[in-house]
């Protein structure tokens, strides 16, 4: 048996997925990143036991993310194959949708965006708002900060009641403004507003800063595409806010299934 793991090395968490000698996808790991490098043998050490898997059968190990550089030119004697993060994500989206070319919008700690057009990936810029914010701002106002508890927390809460929309501002219709759309996150916060209306909120500042960031991304390389990876993408509210984003612009926004697996999947196939 001959097998390529590809690990995902994060700011919050370590992903890792394995690719077979028959060139399919086996299963997919995530674990908490307290500490990079502890994370990385606890992953491995535990996908390789849950697999069944024995070091000799791994033939090399291909790494990306911001923790790659915690990482030495081998583990357990098995080699390892540092890969361009952006690279990575660009080749798990095209992988995961089926689309050969997009705009791919890394959601993770922070915001990264690649243009994917066949082998040729393209660091398009990013942006310092992502899953980082939610969890900062809701643990700073609210005191809560792991993602599975904010999960449930958000949950309860209706963004509605503290965002401002284009209907709350006009009676009548303007032109190219959908009245569904928000003029001013977070500015129509009130007494009634309860701390989950409040985290929704938050959430719903932070998907539309990104929804905008990709809308222009694609005005700039003229693809009609975007693909949408990472941690974020597994909150209720991405896929209808996204979905607007498509009413709205016209732009085919796609959530593939194992989204937050895409950047360590790309790794795994720049093995082959």
């Amino acid at each position: 048996m001959s097998i390529i793991l590809g690990i995902d090395i994060g700011g919050s968490s370590t992903k890792i997925v394995g690719l077979g000698s028959d060139g399919n996808l086996m299963s997919m790991l995530r674990v908490r990143a307290e500490d990079q490098l502890t994370s990385i043998y606890g992953a491995l050490g535990n996908y390789l036991s849950t697999n069944s898997i024995a070091l000799g059968d791994v033939e090399k190990i291909m790494i990306t993310g911001v923790g790659s550089d915690y990482v030495s030119d081998n583990i357990y004697g098995i080699p390892v194959v540092k890969i361009d993060e952006f690279t990575s994500v660009g080749r798990g989206a095209q992988y995961l949708s089926g689309k050969k070319e997009a705009v791919v919008v890394s959601m993770g700690t922070g915001t990264a965006l690649v243009h994917a057009k066949g082998q040729e990936i393209t660091h398009m810029g990013g942006s310092g708002v992502g899953g980082g914010t939610i969890g900062g701002l809701c643990d700073k106002i609210f005191g809560v900060h792991r993602f599975a508890d904010l999960r449930k927390y958000i949950d309860k809460g209706d963004c509605t009641k503290v965002d401002l929309t284009i209907a709350d501002m006009s009676r009548g219709e303007i032109d190219t403004l959908h009245p569904k759309m928000t003029a001013a996150n977070l500015a129509n916060v009130s007494g009634d507003s309860t701390d989950a209306d409040m985290a929704a909120g938050i959430v719903n500042m932070v998907l539309q800063t990104i929804g905008t960031l990709a809308v222009f991304a694609c005005s700039s390389c003229g693809s009609r595409t975007v693909v949408l990876t990472g941690a974020l993408t597994t909150l209720n509210q991405a896929a209808p806010n996204f979905a607007l984003f498509s009413e709205l612009y016209g732009i085919d926004f796609i959530i593939p299934e194992n989204a937050t697996f895409a950047t360590c999947i790309g790794a795994a196939l720049e093995g082959r």
